[in-house]
């Protein structure tokens, strides 16, 4: 899929010095072998066929969104909305097949028809606005995400079965997702070596004004590349809500991110001129290799963002030293003997990786561990109170001799498919999720139930799928405490506002509409505003700073969680626990510190600990084939001042 070879400018003598030359030339290439060889060594599920398709599916998004970056590059440009544009197809398709009614064929056609328009709108303000590509798609990002959000309500809308066949596989082992990425990456390869935009695309990154000036309408370039960086990402988007059964409006949030280093790692230049489809693409599978590996290795989730960006910037330091050793591109097709060497590198590699396989396949023979192996998947490791689940978990595997591995899916969906993916493909005895949505948790679900895998879902239940257990507290009946109590504290009437969470995830849905069903039953109180901070501290200090200014007579907060709250108190400085009583929920140590120092009335607390506990309990039960109740309730508890002391979460 190669448009542009290389040609070495110091001859290369000798067998070493024509492999010396291979793996230069072939920098992401070479680092994918090796990546692949140390994880196969390091451990025995790797190298496993299901687990090689999860690979190949768990890349396909990032591929496709990073085959149509691939045309920005090459071109000099940037394109940094593809995820927001992503998420905004899919919305429109599931929207239209559903809410609109419109026919499903129209409603794809809808839907790519959005990105190619997103695309056009990114180039007509880069060519014609005169706008630095950075800015205008950066724009496109929260334009995206907005109208994403708007047309959602926040809240994920089923796909169309007819659609979500993307996600599935054919004969029941090859994935849709892998075919669709394949045929994406030969378009790719195709319109940047075989047609005249393809070769515009290296004019223009490789000098504009000369390109300009040889007779090439360069503005009209430049939004035919930027419609097919949308229609990539409308692809994307359709294949990625597929997998999940459901448009999420806060999916691929950061995949731009992984495109533009996908891209950069196969060898493209931010500075334009050189790059190709065949790179791309193995610049997607080392990133999707590393997230596999890293996972069945067990490393921590917060380690993996650190190895990540090493690899990252040691495959981009690989072809420095590459171009450094004299390799200078060359127009595409002029390089004698180019598809010869391409072939002789491919082959090259096939024998490797084979030779890899058979290596690993002969050090990990009768290998194993006679400790029991759960794995762990939390919707974020980034809030207090999900660090306690896990510190629960943790606490009661080691008491039972459990090996846990914890992932954390930074509440990503499409992330979290993948570790429940890993999971299944590494045969664990037990996988226990904190779902980040619970429609979008339903396929990797129902996988890990067809290998016969027990799965305890804990906090948040989990649609269309079977669990064993559910461990969890109510969050709607933790919403109606909330507001009772805030409410009864005012007296039965006031003036409030409410902090909710983060747009799309069930536990704001749901707190949210307990929050309502509470305030029902005290017509006194007046909601002046509601508002998304996002479960976060910091936005919960902006947004509250901002209500302020539109609500001075503020009585009283609910926050959706602790965080929110905590910053919630912060804008409300001394008002906070004399005039304005704050109410949060989770029962986190920050947010038990702050009931008894007086400035956060109460907190509903679902003592995140026990959860943890109990949910690895009840993991073992049913990996061990005993039974386990299918609900587990965790009461909830309104603590304050009076009886904090007492409480342990």
């Amino acid at each position: 899929m190669a448009t542009d070879t290389l040609k070495s400018t110091t001859g290369a003598r000798g067998a070493s010095g024509g492999l010396r030359r291979v793996l230069l030339d072939n920098g992401a290439l070479t680092a994918l072998i090796v990546l692949v060889f140390a994880l196969s060594a390091l451990s025995g599920d790797f190298l496993t066929t299901d687990n090689l398709l999860n690979i190949g599916v768990q890349a396909a998004v990032t591929a496709i969104l990073a085959f149509g970056v691939t045309f920005v590059i090459v071109s000099a440009g940037i394109d940094l909305s593809v995820g927001s544009v992503a998420a905004l197809s899919a919305t429109v398709l599931a929207w239209s097949a559903t809410s609109a009614g419109i026919p499903v064929f129209l409603a794809v056609v809808l839907a790519i028809a959005t990105g190619i328009a997103c695309g056009l709108v990114n180039g007509f303000l880069i060519a014609y606005g005169k706008l630095p590509p950075f800015i205008a798609t950066l724009a496109m990002l929260s334009v995206g995400r907005g109208l994403s959000l708007v047309i959602s309500q926040g809240s994920p809308i089923a796909f169309p079965s007819s659609v979500s066949h993307l996600g599935d596989t054919l004969g029941g082992w090859l994935p849709v997702p892998v075919l669709v990425m394949v045929v994406m990456g030969l378009i790719t390869a195709f319109v940047l070596g075989r047609t005249y935009i393809g070769r515009s695309m290296y004019a223009i990154g490789g000098n504009e004004e000369a390109a300009r000036l040889s007779g090439l309408r360069v503005k009209k370039q430049k939004l035919a590349i930027y419609a097919l960086s949308g229609l990539f990402a409308a692809a994307a988007g359709i294949v990625l809500a597929a997998r999940l059964s459901s448009a999420q409006p806060q999916a691929a949030q950061g995949y731009e991110l992984d495109a533009i280093a996908a891209v950069v790692i196969g060898g493209a230049s931010l500075a334009g001129g050189t790059g190709k489809a065949s790179g791309t693409l193995v610049g997607a599978l080392i990133l999707a290799v590393l997230r596999n590996g890293l996972n069945l290795l067990s490393v921590s989730a917060f380690w993996q963002q650190v190895v990540i960006g090493v690899v990252i910037a040691l495959a981009v330091l690989l072809d420095t030293l590459r171009r450094k050793a004299g390799v200078t591109p060359v127009a595409a097709g002029t390089s004698p003997g180019g598809k010869g060497k391409q072939a002789a590198t491919y082959a090259l590699a096939a024998v490797v990786t084979v030779a890899v396989v058979a290596a690993a396949s002969l050090l990990h023979t009768g290998s194993s561990s006679a400790a029991p192996k759960m794995g762990l998947s939390l919707s974020t490791l980034n809030n207090p109170f999900f660090v306690q689940i896990r510190a629960g978990a943790q606490a009661e595997a080691k008491k039972l001799g459990v090996a846990l591995t914890v992932t954390d899916a930074q509440n990503d969906a499409s992330q979290q498919a993948n570790q429940l993916q890993n999971f299944t493909s590494s045969g664990l005895g037990a996988i226990i999720v904190n779902p980040v949505d619970s429609d979008a948790a339903g396929p990797a679900v129902r996988a890990a139930d067809k290998a016969k895998i027990p799965v305890i879902a804990v906090d948040r239940g989990v649609n269309k799928a079977t669990t064993d257990t559910l461990v969890a507290s109510d969050n709607v009946a933790g919403g109606e405490l909330a507001a009772k109590t805030i409410a009864e504290k005012l007296g039965g009437k006031g003036k409030i506002v409410i902090l909710q969470g983060q747009a799309g995830t069930s536990a704001a849905r749901e707190r949210a509409a307990g929050f309502a069903k509470g305030l029902k039953a005290y017509p006194g109180i007046q909601v002046l505003a509601q508002q998304p901070a996002d479960f976060d501290r910091t936005k919960g200090l902006d947004v509250m700073s901002n209500l302020l200014q539109a609500h001075p007579d503020v009585q009283g907060v609910i926050a959706a969680n602790d965080e929110m709250a905590l910053g919630a108190i912060k804008a409300l400085g001394s008002k906070a626990g004399t005039s304005v009583q704050v109410v949060g929920f989770d029962g986190t140590p920050d947010g038990l510190t702050a009931v008894k120092a007086g400035t956060l009335y109460a907190s509903v607390a679902q003592q995140p600990t026990q959860l943890g506990r109990i949910a690895v309990d009840n993991a073992l039960r049913a990996a061990q084939g005993k039974k386990v109740d299918p609900m587990v309730k965790v009461p909830v508890k309104v603590v304050t001042k009076e009886n904090v002391a007492g409480f342990s979460g």
